[in-house]
């Protein structure tokens, strides 16, 4: 199974500023989600940007579809369904107004899958998007990124600010679409139990660097949290700790493999984890070379 997106050591810096791309790398492959997560000004957005070509990447490389993206693939754009968190829409357009327009901008445009989207989300065709809620217009936005057909749909903290209700509709429509193995998905999002629901791989990024790019399945079901008092963490193999985190009078370190580990030390509590907890002790809890 191919890649439909590629990344390689991307980097990108801005004048005046202390925040840079730093040799980013990642890649999706055909008929899967990748979840790209990463607190506020971690560079999610940036590398989206370059990602698309609307901002100039200083080096490194963006093959989509096996070609390099440049200003001249039009051809790739057409293939390329994005949503923003914000409405990108003039207030005063109606859907069918917005349909009208991107028949000329997009060579497969279907205004019947259009429409079809539009009655599963229950939008008023004739309505100006002034009227719509902020859920009605993220369902409005995702129905047109999804009605020209596209192979890989980027999408940034689309989900954000929305119900759970909402989120878990859109979410399906999200698994419907990576059905067909043609076709990937890369979701920006700061709400890790989301992703933890519909994606496949999930890439961190923090200060402008990929911490990780995993299968989800190995960070929920092979990554653990050990809980140690403090006798039994001065016993424990340094090596097996990827970080740890002192709370009262127990210490929590961060293990990757917790099946070898717990037969390792069969006394030893060693619990589930969750990709935002994983985050969280690669972070901000201490790594072992730091405290030597």
């Amino acid at each position: 199974m191919g890649a439909i997106l590629e990344v390689k050591d991307l980097n990108k810096a801005y004048h005046n500023s202390y925040f840079r791309l730093d040799d980013v790398s990642f890649s999706i492959p055909s008929g899967t989600i990748m979840g790209f997560v990463g607190e506020n000004g971690a560079g999610k957005s940036t590398t989206i940007g370059c990602i698309l070509n609307t901002l100039i990447k200083d080096s490194g490389k963006v093959n989509i579809f096996g070609r390099e993206m440049n200003d001249s693939a039009t051809d790739i754009r057409d293939e390329i369904g994005v949503v923003y968190d914000t409405n990108s829409f003039p207030v005063y357009l109606t859907p069918k107004k917005i349909a009208s327009a991107m028949r000329h901008i997009y060579s497969k445009w279907d205004d019947e899958l259009f429409r079809d989207y539009l009655k599963k989300f229950k939008l008023p065709e004739k309505q100006s998007i002034k009227a719509y809620s902020r859920g009605m217009t993220m369902k409005l936005s995702i129905a047109v990124a999804l009605s020209h057909n596209p192979r890989l749909l980027v999408l940034d903290e689309a989900t954000s600010g929305l119900d759970p209700i909402v989120r878990d509709e859109i979410l399906d429509v999200f698994l419907d679409f990576v059905t067909d193995e043609n076709k990937s998905i890369l979701l920006s999002s700061h709400i890790t139990s989301d992703l933890e629901k519909i994606a496949d791989y999930i890439t961190f990024i923090h200060d402008g660097k990929i911490i990780f790019s995993e299968s989800k399945d190995d960070l929920i079901y092979n990554y653990g949290i050990m809980r140690l008092k403090a006798a039994q963490f001065e016993q424990v193999d340094k090596e097996d700790i990827m970080a740890f985190k002192k709370q009262d009078y127990q210490i929590n370190a961060l293990v990757r493999n917790k099946k070898t580990t717990e037969k390792k030390y069969p006394d030893v509590v060693i619990d589930n984890i969750t990709i935002e907890e994983i985050m969280l002790m690669l972070v901000r809890g201490d790594k072992i070379s730091e405290n030597k």
